[in-house]
């Protein structure tokens, strides 16, 4: 058993380095954390395991959601989290806190907004330290993200891409812009016959021309020249007050564009 725990350790410190580089490779860093699973597995640390151990296994878990983010793979980073709760909530009393604990737990709140899993979210924040809800900058970060969701603020929520408190926080954020495009592409499809290209793009906070194009794309949009056309069924002439709603949307942007 010594011998499988010093062998765990050693394979742990070679994941840290490899992890903790500039541009880490993400394939063997992955193949290190498959091998320390089921090293894990084998040496089965939740029973009678020291505070060493626990605190090994906490680490391997934590680099392992991190590396799940640097993946892309959503539910690994879930399941990691899931994983961690055990360490964060049970062990709250046995083993120090966690620098990686808030930074993982705001991710992790974050994720859930971006998957527009708001019921799961508010299940989760209760569960922070409501002292963390205010004062910490991870917390802070996705809670005020909801608050401008539930306004209807796209355009805080697009400003909050650049006030991240990590890196790693940009590629849930992204992911949350992608589900709020496509609920201003339903509704921008149900109230146009057809849109200038430039409003399109500062309705759906796209940069670039060719983004549009991308997007209008992925939403069997036809281009014509510089207008999106839009291709109505029978079901959709539907009297909606979008149009109008949609004009102060565009003149709003256009002047906070001016503003900053």
């Amino acid at each position: 058993m010594a011998a499988a725990l010093e062998s765990t350790i050693a394979l742990f410190e070679t994941l840290k380095k490899d992890f903790h580089t500039t541009n880490p490779d993400i394939k063997k860093c992955g193949q290190h954390l498959a091998t320390l699973k089921l090293n894990l597995l084998q040496l089965s640390f939740l029973q009678d395991a020291s505070q060493k151990e626990l605190l090994l296994t906490r680490e391997i878990l934590e680099i392992g959601a991190e590396w799940s983010v640097k993946a892309k793979d959503i539910p690994s980073f879930e399941r990691y989290i899931s994983q961690l709760k055990t360490y964060y909530n049970d062990y709250s009393t046995t083993l120090p806190p966690s620098q990686r604990q808030y930074p993982l737990l705001g991710l992790n709140l974050l994720r859930l907004l971006a998957q527009n899993r708001i019921a799961e979210f508010h299940s989760e924040l209760e569960l922070v330290d409501p002292e963390m809800l205010a004062s910490n900058v991870y917390v802070k970060h996705p809670v005020a993200v909801e608050q401008s969701l539930m306004e209807g603020s796209y355009n805080r929520v697009w400003r909050a891409k650049g006030d991240v408190p990590g890196e790693e926080y940009l590629f849930f954020m992204e992911m949350l812009m992608g589900t709020i495009r496509n609920e201003i592409g339903s509704c921008v499809e149900r109230a146009y016959e057809k849109l200038p290209v430039a409003d399109a793009a500062t309705l759906l906070y796209l940069k670039t021309p060719k983004e549009v194009t991308d997007f209008a794309a992925q939403r069997g949009w036809n281009v014509q020249g510089n207008h999106i056309v839009f291709v109505k069924d029978d079901g959709d002439n539907l009297e909606i007050p979008a149009p109008k709603i949609i004009r102060h949307a565009l003149g709003y942007a256009r002047e906070l564009e001016r503003i900053v």
